[in-house]
């Protein structure tokens, strides 16, 4: 049996997000919780993932990261460099684009080298943190799978992914 463990990005994933429909839908589904939310430290966030999968069998290991989380995966595959089962990164914010203001901390620049393990890009055609190209750009330079949802907007539950089937769906291309 897999284990799913869950990255939200800036914030925290909501009680209408589809990470928390992921989260709900199964007991093996975990969220990695952050010491800090809303003024995140890159070093801080990956020492947490690695911690989270600790003690768990690497080949049944799957992230599933949503915008700064997926910037996180990359992060923590370049600085740990083990090869778990895989990752889905949906909506990896552009942290280098000058339209994110946000406090955070050592996630820039970006990993831009191929990931060991296989992933999975779902990205937006209109996604206000991420272009369509700079998300074809990491999923090229990461070695993923990019699949395009059309006009999704941040996929994020104020775009309306709460329930997200096709996004489980997606994610079965891992197993």
């Amino acid at each position: 049996m897999n284990n799913y463990f869950i990255l939200p990005g800036l914030g925290n994933s909501g009680a209408e997000h589809w990470q928390t429909f992921f989260e709900n839908s199964a007991t093996n589904f975990k969220r990695i919780d952050q010491l800090e939310w809303d003024a995140p430290n890159c070093t801080d966030w990956i020492t947490t993932i690695d911690k989270a999968i600790a003690g768990y069998d690497l080949s049944t290991v799957i992230l599933i990261g949503h915008s700064l989380g997926c910037t996180a995966i990359a992060h923590w595959a370049s600085v740990y460099n083990k090869k778990i089962k895989g990752a889905l990164l949906v909506a990896p914010s552009d942290i280098e684009n000058p339209v994110y203001t946000f406090p955070a901390t050592g996630f820039a620049p970006i990993p831009l080298h191929k990931i060991n393990f296989k992933t999975i890009v779902v990205a937006s055609e209109d996604d206000p943190w991420v272009s369509i190209e700079r998300a074809e750009y990491f999923a090229s330079n990461w070695g993923s799978e990019l699949v395009s949802i059309g006009n999704a907007g941040h996929i994020n539950a104020a775009s309306g992914y709460g329930k997200w089937d096709e996004g489980l769906e997606i994610l079965k291309r891992l197993d």
